[in-house]
């Protein structure tokens, strides 16, 4: 499956707005099915951007976020703004499946500079 950067950005900002600091929770994101969530919520896990919960049986695996670590909230932060998020997807243009994450946080932080004045 392929990283959907839509995707996670949904599930960061569901987290920060369910997230507990003890329960999981099932997410909930138009457009995404089951399979999806969980598999971006597995990789956001591994990435420590989230506190996540897995579930199995023999039916079915799934991941279910708790909460946002630092780094989920700062990426977040940088991302939370529309106008700052379709900026960055926009200057990247078609070549966003093939840029790293890291890429992503970087453009993403000279826009919300360039809000607050900053030279970026």
């Amino acid at each position: 499956m392929k990283r959907d950067i839509d995707l996670i950005r949904q599930i960061l900002l569901q987290t920060e707005e369910l997230g507990s600091l003890s329960r999981s929770f099932e997410l909930s994101i138009e457009g995404y099915n089951t399979n999806e969530t969980s598999y971006h919520v597995k990789i956001l896990f591994q990435a420590g951007y989230l506190e996540a919960e897995h579930i199995s049986c023999r039916e079915f695996e799934e991941w279910n976020p708790i909460s946002l670590t630092w780094s989920g909230h700062e990426f977040l932060d940088a991302a939370r703004d529309n106008t700052v998020w379709n900026k960055a997807k926009s200057r990247i243009g078609d070549k966003l499946p093939t840029v790293g994450f890291d890429m992503l946080k970087s453009i993403l932080n000279i826009y919300v500079k360039q809000q607050f004045g900053f030279e970026a």
